[in-house]
Protein backbone atom coordinates (compact mmCIF):
# COMPACT_ATOMS: atom_id res chain seq x y z
CA UNK A 1 0.00 0.00 0.00
CA UNK A 2 1.23 3.25 -0.85
CA UNK A 3 1.55 5.95 1.99
CA UNK A 4 -0.86 8.78 2.30
CA UNK A 5 2.26 11.05 1.62
CA UNK A 6 3.39 9.69 -1.48
CA UNK A 7 1.45 12.34 -3.58
CA UNK A 8 3.21 14.86 -1.63
CA UNK A 9 6.31 12.93 -2.76
CA UNK A 10 5.69 12.94 -6.57
CA UNK A 11 4.95 17.11 -6.84
CA UNK A 12 7.46 17.39 -4.83
CA UNK A 13 10.11 14.98 -7.26
CA UNK A 14 8.06 16.99 -10.56
CA UNK A 15 8.58 20.29 -9.44
CA UNK A 16 12.61 19.06 -9.90
CA UNK A 17 12.08 18.33 -13.37
CA UNK A 18 14.11 20.73 -15.43
CA UNK A 19 13.11 22.32 -18.58
CA UNK A 20 13.56 20.35 -21.66
CA UNK A 21 13.73 17.23 -20.08
CA UNK A 22 10.84 14.50 -19.21
CA UNK A 23 10.26 11.60 -16.52
CA UNK A 24 7.96 8.54 -17.12
CA UNK A 25 5.54 7.77 -14.50
CA UNK A 26 7.11 4.35 -13.90
CA UNK A 27 10.05 6.25 -13.33
CA UNK A 28 9.27 8.55 -10.48
CA UNK A 29 7.43 5.73 -9.03
CA UNK A 30 10.94 3.83 -8.75
CA UNK A 31 12.93 6.87 -7.83
CA UNK A 32 10.45 7.06 -4.77
CA UNK A 33 11.09 3.16 -3.82
CA UNK A 34 7.26 1.95 -5.26
CA UNK A 35 8.45 0.95 -8.65
CA UNK A 36 5.04 -0.81 -9.35
CA UNK A 37 3.00 2.09 -8.17
CA UNK A 38 3.24 4.04 -11.90
CA UNK A 39 -0.62 4.24 -11.89
CA UNK A 40 0.10 6.03 -8.62
CA UNK A 41 1.50 8.46 -9.63
CA UNK A 42 -0.38 9.13 -12.44
CA UNK A 43 -3.60 9.38 -10.16
CA UNK A 44 -0.99 11.88 -8.03
CA UNK A 45 -0.84 14.31 -11.03
CA UNK A 46 -4.23 13.80 -12.18
CA UNK A 47 -4.89 15.15 -8.58
CA UNK A 48 -2.51 18.02 -8.30
CA UNK A 49 -4.45 20.76 -6.18
CA UNK A 50 -4.89 23.70 -8.56
CA UNK A 51 -2.57 26.27 -6.15
CA UNK A 52 0.39 23.71 -7.28
CA UNK A 53 2.28 25.05 -10.06
CA UNK A 54 4.04 22.11 -11.70
CA UNK A 55 5.37 21.23 -14.93
CA UNK A 56 2.59 18.28 -15.28
CA UNK A 57 3.40 17.93 -18.64
CA UNK A 58 7.01 16.90 -18.08
CA UNK A 59 5.76 13.29 -17.10
CA UNK A 60 4.77 11.01 -20.33
CA UNK A 61 4.53 7.29 -20.19
CA UNK A 62 7.15 4.63 -20.50
CA UNK A 63 6.95 4.43 -24.39
CA UNK A 64 8.15 8.16 -24.53
CA UNK A 65 4.43 9.66 -25.73
CA UNK A 66 2.30 11.96 -23.86
CA UNK A 67 -0.64 10.98 -21.85
CA UNK A 68 -3.79 9.90 -23.77
CA UNK A 69 -5.71 12.28 -22.31
CA UNK A 70 -8.74 12.28 -19.79
CA UNK A 71 -8.19 15.15 -17.69
CA UNK A 72 -8.22 18.49 -18.27
CA UNK A 73 -5.35 19.19 -20.21
CA UNK A 74 -4.85 17.29 -23.71
CA UNK A 75 -2.05 15.45 -25.33
CA UNK A 76 -1.94 17.85 -28.08
CA UNK A 77 -1.30 21.09 -24.93
CA UNK A 78 1.15 18.52 -23.50
CA UNK A 79 3.13 17.70 -26.42
CA UNK A 80 2.92 21.63 -27.55
CA UNK A 81 4.42 22.39 -24.10
CA UNK A 82 7.30 20.22 -24.54
CA UNK A 83 7.81 20.82 -28.04
CA UNK A 84 8.03 24.28 -26.66
CA UNK A 85 11.01 23.55 -24.45
CA UNK A 86 12.80 21.93 -26.75
CA UNK A 87 11.80 18.58 -26.85
CA UNK A 88 11.10 17.03 -29.86
CA UNK A 89 8.67 14.24 -31.53
CA UNK A 90 8.77 11.87 -34.14
CA UNK A 91 6.28 11.50 -36.73
CA UNK A 92 4.52 8.85 -35.04
CA UNK A 93 4.54 11.02 -31.54
CA UNK A 94 6.99 9.50 -29.64
CA UNK A 95 9.94 11.12 -27.71
CA UNK A 96 13.80 9.94 -27.59
CA UNK A 97 13.84 8.98 -23.97
CA UNK A 98 17.14 8.01 -24.63
CA UNK A 99 17.89 12.12 -25.19
CA UNK A 100 15.05 13.39 -23.39
CA UNK A 101 14.55 12.02 -20.24
CA UNK A 102 16.23 13.02 -17.08
CA UNK A 103 17.96 11.12 -14.91
CA UNK A 104 18.15 12.52 -11.23
CA UNK A 105 21.60 12.28 -9.36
Amino acid sequence: MVSSGFFEKVWAFVARIPEGKVVTYGQIAAYLGNPRAARTVGWAMHSTPENHDLPWYRVINSRGRTSMGGGEHSPDLQRMLLQNEGVEFDLRGYTNLDRYQWIPD
